[in-house]
């Protein structure tokens, strides 16, 4: 008999299923759930193709004062730098308007982008998969099922290498206080927790997005890093201000789990400029 924990988020033919659902919004974040919906669709009137949210809102798991607001929007046309600066613009208000929130993240793309072949393993693995339809037509509809196997671990979170120079760019450049590198940790804590999560994912062959377990996932596959991954897991949700803490994600963890990722997976393929 199988063991039920590495099938989780599977459904009974192997394939990852859509997690969150608007049904699961706690009560708290309901209003700001409103009141982004009828923001997006003024902001984009006909130009808005569709818009869902992801993260721990749509997952029940948001906590009123602590989480983010995370949301996915598409428009029938690449966007614009002013459509940017509307969002930008659009956040900051939601953010004030509702104190249960803690900030406003938006990704803003086009919807030609999100079908492309080059985005059917990122972008559209997370549409279809991680994001909750708030708007408009479901572009799910169009995309393929998925397994957790190599082909989805390589074009997810195979770009670590890339990436890390610019952490160090941001790090570098980043005032000195706790205030202003509390959320460097976090971003980069949960970016490298879910790189070392996919890195096991097709071993582990499931899906979860809690951060706590894909530590324990990735700690079970590699156990002499295990103790890293776990406190990253932590500091993805409460943050510190350390400047060790962003030197070792550099130094150390970052550019250990790139090279395993690029020897077990391979190396994403490049991506466009913007």
């Amino acid at each position: 008999m199988s063991e039920s924990v590495p099938s989780k988020g599977l459904d009974p033919q192997g394939y990852l299923e859509r997690e969150g659902s608007l049904g699961r919004v706690p009560h708290a974040f309901r209003p700001v759930v409103a009141a982004a919906r009828d923001q997006v669709l003024g902001l984009f009137g006909a130009r808005l193709h569709s818009a869902y949210l992801y993260g721990s809102v749509p997952r029940g798991t948001a906590r009123v004062g602590r989480s983010d607001l995370d949301l996915l929007v598409a428009l029938y046309e690449e966007p614009s730098d002013a459509d940017r600066e509307g969002v930008r613009a659009f956040e900051e208000a939601l953010d004030k308007l509702f104190p249960q929130i803690d900030g406003v993240g938006t990704l803003l793309y086009g919807r030609d982008r999100l079908l492309s072949d080059i985005e059917t393993y990122d972008l559209g693995w997370f549409v279809a998969c991680l994001c909750t339809p708030l708007l408009g037509e479901d572009l799910a509809e169009y995309l393929p099922r998925y397994r957790p196997d190599t082909r989805l671990a390589r074009e997810t979170n195979g770009d670590l290498a890339l990436l890390l120079p610019r952490w160090r760019e941001r790090i570098a450049g980043a005032e000195d206080g706790d205030a202003a590198r509390r959320p460097m940790v976090r971003f980069m804590s949960r970016h490298l927790v879910r790189t070392g999560f996919t890195l096991v994912m097709p071993r582990w062959n499931g899906w979860t997005s809690d951060l706590a377990e894909m530590a324990e996932a990735f700690g079970a596959y590699y156990p002499q890093r295990a103790e890293q991954m776990s406190a990253a897991a932590v500091r993805g949700y409460e943050p510190t201000g350390d400047a060790a803490v962003l030197r070792s994600y550099v130094e150390d963890l970052g550019p250990w789990l790139a090279d395993e990722y690029a020897r077990v997976h391979g190396v994403k393929a490049p991506r466009p400029e913007r």
